[in-house]
């Protein structure tokens, strides 16, 4: 299988819980993950557990697998009862490569297993040439409120680096087609720092951006991770490393021109025009949430308790046919390493967290760097100055025990 998996703890074969965990679930909130493997082809960038029809061969196909998903569901469903889904986000992978009808088959299943929250937010992720007119309408009409369109630049020298196969212009005339179609949340992510990529590219794509009429921006620094094309292409020499520099100054051009367009940031690398407009399955994880993870590799997080998906989509299918969990390990963590996690993941925020829950020492030193907002510390919180978005890494880690 590639990619292991760490193991952890077995999960039992039929996905249950400890009790104490199931009897909590949902009181910060309850989601649904739901991962599509599937990809056209693959980036050059991308590590994420997604596989060409050449990489999976035989025995998974995309006709047949909302069927492992329902098998899945149904099993979670006698697992854990929350009160309601608030959130559903359908990610991959390419999940607009499924059906239309497959996808709302999938979100019909949600819906019977655990009951769609009135004014649920269900997002589905789609690159921008997996999507048209007349697709954007059925899952408009299946219940899907929210499309993230993959569109990391304007640039064709900057999308060539990266192995995206749609063209400069087809992102924008994407989001169009979701509006006609009656979305009113469209959202759209950005890769900065491609080798290659100069300043006016970086502009022009979120000129692009804002002129397409989005509520919703992620901007991302490129990662290269081991495995990929693009690492194994800067080991060659073919293309330099990112620069921290670069992706900095790049940091500051995406804050300047949306908050000029009037975005705000929520989250280090988001921003959105209001309050309704944030990605509410995100805020989920990020406050300490519980959701349930379906398809192969998902992670999930229930009261306290983790566990991770097989990764395979082949292994995951034939563990359900065969009555059993597709779990692959779990683990229950511990009150430090949830309060780690809480301010790893708060302090990325825009509201921030609440003083007393981070390290002092840290906290003072930060503030005396100019990284934490000072009013705001007077008040009892920690929230991070531009600056200090630029290092919250660093800062995070001086504010952690």
């Amino acid at each position: 299988m590639p990619g292991a998996l760490p193991d952890g703890d077995p999960v039992p074969h039929d996905g249950s819980l400890p009790d104490d965990a199931a009897a909590g679930v949902g009181k910060s909130g309850f989601g649904v993950y739901v991962h599509v493997p599937f990809c056209a082809s693959r980036c050059g960038y991308c590590d994420f557990n997604t596989y060409t029809a050449a990489e999976l061969g035989g025995g998974v196909r995309r006709e047949t697998y909302p069927d492992a998903v329902l098998a899945e569901l149904a099993m979670a469903a006698k697992v854990v009862r929350p009160a309601r889904v608030d959130t559903v986000f359908v990610g991959g992978g390419t999940p607009t490569l499924l059906d239309p009808g497959d996808l709302g088959r999938i979100l019909d299943g949600i819906d019977a297993a655990w009951g769609l929250a009135a004014g649920a937010e269900i997002t589905t992720e789609a690159n921008p040439e997996s999507v048209t007119p007349a697709s954007l309408r059925a899952l408009r009409t299946a219940g899907y409120t929210r499309l993230s369109l993959g569109m990391q630049s304007v640039a064709p020298n900057v999308l060539a680096v990266l192995d995206r196969r749609h063209t400069a212009g087809r992102a924008t005339q994407a989001v169009a087609q979701a509006r006609e179609a009656g979305f009113e949340h469209v959202s759209l992510d950005l890769i900065y720092g491609t080798p290659g990529e100069s300043p006016d590219d970086f502009a022009a794509s979120l000129d692009a951006v804002i002129a397409a009429g989005v509520d919703h921006v992620s901007a991302y620094a490129l990662i290269v991770e081991d495995g990929t094309r693009l690492a194994a292409r800067m080991r060659r020499g073919e293309l330099p490393y990112p620069e921290d520099d670069v992706a900095a100054d790049r940091y500051l051009a995406a804050e300047a021109a949306l908050s000029a367009a009037g975005f705000g940031w929520y989250e280090v690398s988001n921003w959105a025009r209001a309050a309704d407009a944030r990605c509410r399955h995100n805020m989920l994880y990020w406050t300490g949430g519980d959701w349930w993870g379906i398809g192969p590799g998902a992670h999930s997080h229930v009261g306290g308790v983790r566990w991770w998906n097989v990764k395979h989509p082949a292994t995951y299918a034939k563990r359900l046919a065969d009555g059993m969990s597709p779990g692959h390990g779990r683990e229950v963590l511990t009150p430090e390493q949830q309060h780690m996690e809480e301010v790893m993941l708060r302090v990325r925020l825009a509201e921030g967290i609440g003083a007393d829950r981070v390290e002092a020492r840290g906290a003072r030193q930060a503030l005396e760097a100019g990284l934490l907002d000072r009013d705001a510390f007077a008040a009892g919180w920690v929230r991070l100055t531009l600056r200090g978005r630029l290092l919250a890494d660093a800062v995070i880690r001086d504010l952690l025990p």
